[in-house]
């Protein structure tokens, strides 16, 4: 059981490790390094949840060799992500750039715990309060008036 365990965990965790081709990497360690880095950061339009890097979809192939040429061709890393933003928008971007565009995205999940917290406050408050555990004078002498009644059947 041991070993089917080990060996579906090391399928699932060693996909991303055969996307980029060797093909695909760059003689220049330095260059393939800063690729590397660019493309952990840009979504496989395909996959969506991925970055290139870990796709094995046509088109993350495609953007994997396209941000290497666009390297070796002598553009920095800035302006190979923003030759693919501008060619294939702002969902390329794992992490969207904070700009008014954004700011709903940026927003939202603070905006869900502000309203969450207050919508908790404020059914709290609603709860009706526990009665008082301490009994007054009267409830006292006719409790203890009870138990002496129950004492003496």
């Amino acid at each position: 059981m041991r070993v089917v365990l080990a060996l579906i965990a090391a399928l699932l965790f060693s996909a991303s490790a055969f996307a980029v081709q060797p093909g695909e990497v760059l003689k220049d360690p330095a260059l393939e390094r800063r690729a590397r880095e660019i493309s952990a950061g840009l979504r496989c339009l395909v996959c969506q949840n991925q970055s290139i890097d870990d796709s094995d979809a046509q088109l993350a192939k495609d953007l994997r060799l396209l941000v290497r040429e666009r390297l070796v061709a002598g553009d920095t890393d800035d302006q190979v992500e923003n030759f693919l933003v501008q060619r294939y928008g702002e969902f390329v971007l794992l992490k969207p750039t904070f700009g008014s565009h954004t700011l709903l995205l940026w927003l939202t999940p603070a905006l869900i715990l502000i309203l969450g917290g207050i919508g908790a406050y404020a059914a709290l408050r609603r709860r009706p309060q526990p009665a008082s555990a301490s009994l007054d004078d009267e409830e006292r002498t006719a409790l203890e008036n009870l138990l002496k009644r129950d004492q003496s059947a």
